[in-house]
């Protein structure tokens, strides 16, 4: 028997890398055409964000609410937990995530912030989980048809969130920083996965955590 220090993270892997990206292309297919109009709707969600429009903040948080309760049950339980036990803990702490979201949403002090670093680092982060998530496969060798979508798969639900938390002002302070860390949460374990898979793409999430962090650290807008 090999000696314990001999082995390596990925040899702890309960599955293939190849199986994990399959994943998403089956779930992109069961759910076709909800990536488009989950698109279409960020779009627009982010414009109403540039302009600070309260209404629309309020229906983009309630809408994050519903995309973590979507994605911990359509593809954390229902086709990740299959192939990795954890993911079913996993499934839980989105819908808890998903229950604070839906709790901040029905706060009537919530607003866009004044801050435009905060409301310039919540945009990047929309449009990077908008536009550039899907692609990365594409740019890692995978067909587009294994594209991370916001909505869908967790990772750009995640920097989504990040970022649109970012464009929040008002509301529970605490509630805030719980949802902040629950996103954070989950970019860390993707990050740690990726990493284990040998994939690049572990730098991703790892990039909007930090850059998320910055942009809170720098400015520190009155709630």
């Amino acid at each position: 028997m090999s000696e314990w220090w001999t082995y390596r993270p990925s040899d702890f892997l309960m599955f293939a890398p190849r199986t994990y990206w399959r994943l998403f292309e089956l779930h992109n297919e069961a759910w076709w055409p909800a990536q488009v109009i989950v698109s279409v709707l960020t779009a627009l969600l982010m414009v109403g964000l540039w302009q600070r429009h309260r209404p629309t903040l309020r229906v983009g948080v309630f809408a994050a609410a519903a995309a973590w309760v979507f994605v911990a049950w359509a593809f954390l339980w229902q086709r990740y937990a299959p192939i990795n036990w954890a993911a079913s803990g996993f499934a839980w702490g989105f819908v808890l995530q998903g229950l604070g979201l839906l709790a901040l949403s029905s706060r009537s002090a919530v607003q866009a912030t004044p801050s435009r670093e905060r409301r310039a680092g919540g945009l990047a982060l929309l449009l990077w989980a908008l536009v550039a998530h899907p692609a990365l496969g594409l740019l890692f060798g995978r067909p587009w048809a294994q594209a991370e979508v916001i909505g869908l798969a967790p990772d750009p639900t995640a920097i989504a969130t990040l970022g649109l938390l970012l464009c929040v002002s008002g509301g529970p302070r605490a509630l805030q920083g719980v949802l902040v860390a629950g996103a954070l949460a989950w970019l860390a374990v993707s990050a740690a996965t990726l990493a284990t898979m040998g994939s690049a793409q572990a730098a991703v999430p790892l990039a909007a955590a930090l850059l998320a962090g910055a942009v809170l650290w720098r400015a520190r807008s009155p709630q």
